[in-house]
């Protein structure tokens, strides 16, 4: 038996899919191979000791606190005093900043404990949107056109950006998932407000230029010789919203495998690889592309912790190549393990 520590909640605006996710991740476990310490962070950033049946979408007055102990020999976790002893692995299950951008990763290679998901240089240019393009535009991979914009800097008008990047733009927080703050924008009123809302939740924000394509997903999985699934696709419209896709009456449709000519296939599966790559990622990643009617494959965003609930495209993807859900939590802890410290 392995003892997994896993980490769940956080302080980001994505706390409750991490809850959905964890939930999920508990149910599908196989527990002959594990015993499972369960520590949640709630919104205000106290580390708590659960209980299974605690696990709700709020981590706040339930458990016990826990206090941290980098560097001792008996454990590095303790709540009331006594250690909650040592960990073969942990796994973070935890989106979004403060978890999913390499704080957490430091804080766990500081305590040596091997973890699920890529480390902290991968998963910080990973989490910056602005970083990861210029990154992978300089490996020459292709991205959609973008404008930065931080706080302190002149506002560029609609008409100004629709001059820019065309009449439809994406505006999206930099260190943001699950569409958190993202908004379609096609008029002056609309430019107003979804730059407004995105800089609530970060100070540099992204203006994208719309793509005519398909929205298709690619899991990845790995250290040195990372493997890729074929590809999801989502249908939603316009884009895929939070609602779209978290809620339970959502309009998007997932469909796995894609309906793609066969002839793309190969070159999709390879770019999402060197993404991966190209971004330093180790253990899993899931690479969101566009897919042109004329064939150019353009990287969207590659997400370092992917959504694990029922409905996320990561673990239906590798279900698709007939790896179960259990057996994949079992792959990932194999690789953190591989990799260790």
């Amino acid at each position: 038996m392995k003892n997994l520590l896993v980490l769940c909640g956080g302080q980001s605006p994505e706390h409750e899919i991490s809850i959905r996710s964890t939930r999920n991740i508990l149910d599908a476990i196989d527990r002959s191979k594990y015993t499972i310490t369960l520590l949640g962070i709630s919104r205000a950033g106290e580390w708590k000791l659960l209980k299974e049946e605690q696990l709700s979408k709020e981590i706040s007055d339930q458990g016990e606190m826990v206090s941290l102990h980098p560097g001792s020999t008996d454990g590095c976790f303790y709540s009331k005093g006594v250690s909650l002893g040592h960990f073969d692995a942990v796994l973070p299950i935890l989106h979004g900043p403060n978890g999913e951008d390499g704080t957490i990763q430091g804080l766990l290679k500081l305590m040596k404990l091997p973890f699920v998901g890529p480390g902290v240089l991968s998963s910080a240019i990973s989490m910056d949107k602005d970083i990861t393009k210029r990154l992978l535009r300089d490996a020459g991979l292709m991205v959609a056109n973008w404008v930065l914009i931080q706080k302190g800097d002149e506002i560029p008008n609609y008409e100004q950006i629709n001059e820019q990047l065309g009449p439809v733009v994406f505006v999206k927080p930099a260190n943001m998932g699950s569409s958190v703050g993202v908004h379609r924008v096609t008029n002056e009123m609309e430019w107003s407000h979804a730059l407004s809302d995105a800089l609530k939740y970060d100070r540099k924000v992204l203006v994208e230029q719309s793509i005519q394509g398909r929205e298709l997903e690619c899991a990845v999985l790995g250290n040195d010789k990372p493997e890729a699934t074929g590809v999801g696709e989502v249908q939603s419209g316009d884009f895929y919203s939070y609602e779209e896709k978290y809620a339970s009456e959502s309009h998007a449709e997932i469909i796995i495998p894609a309906k793609v000519d066969p002839k793309y296939l190969p070159a999709l599966k390879q770019t999402a690889i060197n993404a991966y790559r190209v971004l330093n990622c180790e253990g899993m990643a899931r690479v969101d592309m566009f897919l042109t009617e004329e064939g150019a494959i353009l990287i969207n965003e590659v997400n370092t912790i992917p959504g694990f609930t029922s409905i996320s495209m990561y673990p239906k993807l590798w279900e698709e190549t007939g790896l179960s859900y259990s057996k994949l939590i079992d792959r990932l802890i194999e690789l953190a393990i591989e990799r260790g410290n």
